[in-house]
């Protein structure tokens, strides 16, 4: 999947959305560091990063992705949507990380449009959620510049165990917003 934002003045380039494979362990140690889990509880330990990697090769609904650049293929990070159930309902969650040498860059924002488009093309649920902390500027930035509707805060449990105070941002997928 390709997101062909080419609005003037978008730094960065566009983006395709990779299927999660075998050999994609290595972004997720990437990704593992103090600076890109400060929102998310910390690093996680090796067990923990080889079992989020065999959910993300065999999710059985919802779809993990590597990021990467449109033009010459550079991964610069993951992002994906997974079914969750959330207020009584079945809706589609996603969640996203960019590589610290990649983000300033509006490529998040470009992935989260992709895999919004990825998500409404699997039919399976209207809304999909993103659930960043509220103190995390870049991550809510994101939902904005994605189309995302704020619909309040809520206490969220992420990773198992370790609660965080999230705002809740909402896409209804058969509207097409």
């Amino acid at each position: 999947m390709d997101d062909g934002d080419e609005r003037p003045g978008r730094a960065g380039g566009r983006v395709c959305l990779v299927p999660w494979a075998e050999g994609d362990l290595w972004l997720l140690r990437r990704t593992n560091s103090p600076e890109m889990t400060a929102h998310l509880g910390g690093p996680e330990a090796e067990e923990q990063l080889s079992a989020r990697h065999r959910r993300y090769t065999g999710l059985g609904t919802g779809r993990m992705y590597r990021v990467t650049l449109a033009d010459g293929g550079e991964t610069v990070g993951s992002i994906g949507y997974w079914q969750r159930t959330w207020r009584g309902a079945e809706v589609w969650e996603t969640g996203w990380a960019v590589l610290p040498e990649f983000q300033g860059r509006g490529l998040a924002v470009r992935a989260a449009r992709a895999v919004r488009e990825a998500a409404r093309a699997d039919g399976a649920h209207r809304y999909l959620h993103a659930f960043p902390s509220v103190g995390h500027a870049a991550s809510n930035a994101v939902c904005r510049g994605a189309g995302f509707t704020l619909l309040g805060q809520a206490d969220f449990e992420y990773p198992k165990g370790h609660w965080i105070r999230s705002n809740d941002w909402r896409v209804d997928l058969e509207r097409g917003d």
